[in-house]
């Protein structure tokens, strides 16, 4: 499973009179990754915007599995997409490299986060010029 950018992902949902079930399988199955590191965000205001960085390693996959928000993407290219993640079978992947901000959550909104890499702080750029910069240097040395 290989992608070119961010997208919507669809899960497999499974149910019956006694509720429902949600399978997310990694090593490529559902999620395009092994999945190293899981995080969860909630009680987060609706004003609140979360995220605002970029990651040089690490993939996403990003579940609204309560409630709801928005997940506002922006490539290398200036690309923008905006995601509303509102149905716990639906998430969105995220590629290294994309500038990412989560934002209008519900009161009751659980955000899942899936990631492909354990935490480390030096490989997140949580600011946006210094985002655009190291893409154009990028761009320019593959050029």
């Amino acid at each position: 499973m290989q992608y070119q950018g961010p997208q919507m992902l669809e899960f497999q949902e499974m149910g019956d009179e006694r509720g429902h079930l949600v399978v997310c399988e990694g090593e490529g199955r559902d999620i395009p990754f092994d999945i190293k590191r899981i995080f969860y965000i909630y009680g987060s205001d609706r004003g609140i915007v979360r995220g605002q960085h970029a990651n040089k390693e690490t993939e996403f996959v990003i579940i609204n599995v309560a409630g709801s928000s928005k997940i506002k993407v922006l490539d290398r290219k200036g690309n923008e997409a905006v995601f509303i993640l509102n149905r716990p079978r639906t998430g969105i992947y995220i590629p290294r490299m994309i500038w990412k901000e989560m934002y209008d959550f519900s009161e009751d909104s659980v955000l899942l986060c899936l990631a492909s890499e354990h935490y480390n702080a030096d490989e997140y750029i949580r600011n946006y010029e210094d985002f655009l910069k190291i893409v154009r240097e990028n761009d320019e040395e593959t050029d």
